[in-house]
C-alpha cells in the first residue's frame, strides 16, 4: 500500500491544480484516486506508460464542457493510486477500473484507454461488458492482436524492446528513476512526432515516476505479459480474449508511433461485433491526445455523441 512518507511529494506532484476535483475510491480491494470534472455520462479515462492520469488533463475540460462527467485515474501502482505487492495482472487490472465505475455509483462508462490503458479498457469490455457503454481505445491492438503481432512481426517485437528489457529483475527500475527519472523524459521525446512534449510537461512525468515504488509498480504488468505468454494462466487469459467485443468501439493511433506499428492496430477490428471505426491521425506519435488535444478531443467527443457510430 501507499507510504505515508510519500504523501507530500504526492500532494505537490500527483494532485495537480485545474478546474478538476481530486479523490480517492475504493475498488477491487485497493484505493484508486481520480481527477473529475463535470456532470453527464460517465466517461472514465485511463493512462498509459510512463505516465498517470494527468495526460488527459486536456480531454478532462473538454469533455466536461462537451456534457459529460469527466474521470481519470491513475492504474494500480502508480500517480495517487496505492501500490500493492500483487495485482498487476490485466484481468485483475480491468477490474480495478469496472471496479471504479461501481464505486463512482455509475451503472455503466464510455472507457478510454491509451496504452497500456488502452489494453486495460479492451479487457475490461470482454470481462465486465455490461459495465462498458462505448470503447475508445489509443495506442494499442486488441490484446490478441498485440500478442501476435509480438512474437510474429520482427518489427513490432523491435519496436517493443523495451517491454522485453523489463524482464530483468530490478535493475529496470533503477535505470528509469535514474537522474531524476532522465528515461522517461527520453521515452516520451522518442516516442511523440514532431510535435515534441513541453520540457514543463516533460519534467512532471519525470517527478511522478520517482515516488518510491512507482516504478517497480509501473513496469510489473509488462512482466506479466511476457512472463505468462506460456503460462497456464496467460494462456487462459488470450483464449479467454477471443469473446468478442459487443459495444462501439473507436480506435485511434498516430500513423508516426514508433512503439506500436499502425499494422499491429489495424487489424484489431475483427475482434468488434459492434460498429468499429479505425482513425489515424497523421503527423503524430504515440500520444495523440496530447501532441494534438484539440483535433483528439473533437474526433472523441463526435464519437461519444454520434448515435450512430458506424461510419
Amino acid at each position: 500500500m501507499t507510504n505515508p512518507d510519500q504523501s507530500g511529494m504526492r500532494s505537490s506532484v500527483i494532485l495537480r491544480d485545474g478546474p478538476w476535483t481530486h479523490r480517492d475510491v475504493a475498488a477491487n480491494g485497493a484505493r484508486f484516486h481520480i481527477a473529475e470534472l463535470g456532470d453527464g455520462p460517465l466517461v472514465l479515462l485511463l493512462h498509459g506508460f510512463p505516465q498517470f492520469w494527468w495526460t488527459w488533463r486536456h480531454q478532462l475540460t473538454a469533455l466536461a464542457g462537451a456534457g459529460y462527467r469527466a474521470v481519470a485515474m491513475d492504474l494500480r501502482g502508480v500517480g495517487g493510486s496505492d501500490r500493492t505487492p500483487r495485482g498487476y495482472d490485466p484481468a485483475n487490472l480491468a477490474l480495478d477500473v469496472t471496479g471504479v465505475i461501481r464505486s463512482l455509483g455509475e451503472p455503466d462508462a464510455a472507457l478510454v484507454g491509451h496504452d497500456l490503458g488502452g489494453y486495460l479498457a479492451w479487457t475490461a469490455a470482454v470481462m465486465r461488458p455490461k459495465l462498458v457503454r462505448r470503447l475508445a481505445v489509443v495506442s494499442m491492438p486488441h490484446p490478441r492482436s498485440w500478442r501476435a503481432s509480438l512474437l510474429r512481426d520482427p518489427r513490432q517485437t523491435a519496436a517493443s524492446s523495451y517491454i522485453w528489457g523489463f524482464q530483468r529483475p530490478w535493475l529496470p527500475e533503477r535505470q528509469l528513476v535514474a537522474d531524476d527519472a532522465e528515461a522517461v523524459g527520453r521515452l516520451l521525446r522518442e516516442w511523440s512526432g514532431p510535435r515534441q512534449p513541453e520540457p514543463d510537461d516533460v519534467t512532471v512525468y519525470q517527478r511522478a515516476m520517482t515516488i518510491p515504488s512507482t516504478a517497480h509498480c509501473a513496469i510489473e504488468p509488462y512482466r506479466w505479459l511476457i512472463r505468462s505468454i506460456v503460462r497456464p494462466d496467460g494462456v487462459q487469459f488470450n483464449r479467454r480474449m477471443k469473446r468478442p467485443v459487443l459495444v462501439p468501439t473507436l480506435h485511434l493511433h498516430g500513423s508516426l508511433d514508433p512503439v506500436t506499428r499502425t499494422r499491429s492496430s489495424a487489424g484489431s477490428g475483427e475482434y468488434v461485433e459492434a460498429p468499429y471505426r479505425w482513425r489515424l491521425f497523421d503527423g503524430l506519435g504515440h500520444f495523440p491526445h496530447e501532441e494534438d488535444p484539440v483535433a483528439f478531443s473533437t474526433e472523441l467527443i463526435d464519437w461519444l455523441r454520434d448515435p450512430e457510430p458506424d461510419r
